[in-house]
């Protein structure tokens, strides 16, 4: 089976991994979270240990799912399914949001 960017090493994952992840998680609902929990309880250092080991925690249970799914699916077709998905959260969302302009603007 082919590894994505095999040729990058540990550096190359490292770099890119960070890079995602971070920007990803720049300015969404943990972070403003974290922002709110540590204005509310005056203990910065231990709302980031706490936040900082649910985000290890919840990676390593990606890491392992993606480890998993390596061995059983092909790259490509891995791919093909993640686009799928993706697309279709994003109709659901669309959906939603749709539905609830809707019953906005009709609702008095």
């Amino acid at each position: 089976m082919e590894k994505i960017n095999d040729n990058k090493g540990f550096r190359g994952a490292f770099i890119t991994t960070f890079g995602t992840v971070f920007i990803a998680e720049l300015g969404d609902k943990t972070q403003i979270a974290t922002l709110l929990l540590t204005a509310q309880s005056a203990e910065p250092f231990v709302v980031f240990i706490a936040a900082s080991t649910a985000l290890i925690s919840s990676s390593l249970v990606g890491v392992l799912i993606g480890r998993w799914l390596a061995n059983l699916v092909s790259p490509e077709r891995f791919n093909y399914f993640a686009g799928l998905l993706m697309v279709s959260v994003g109709v659901l969302i669309g959906v939603q949001a749709m539905n609830s302009i809707l019953h906005k603007t009709i609702s008095p």
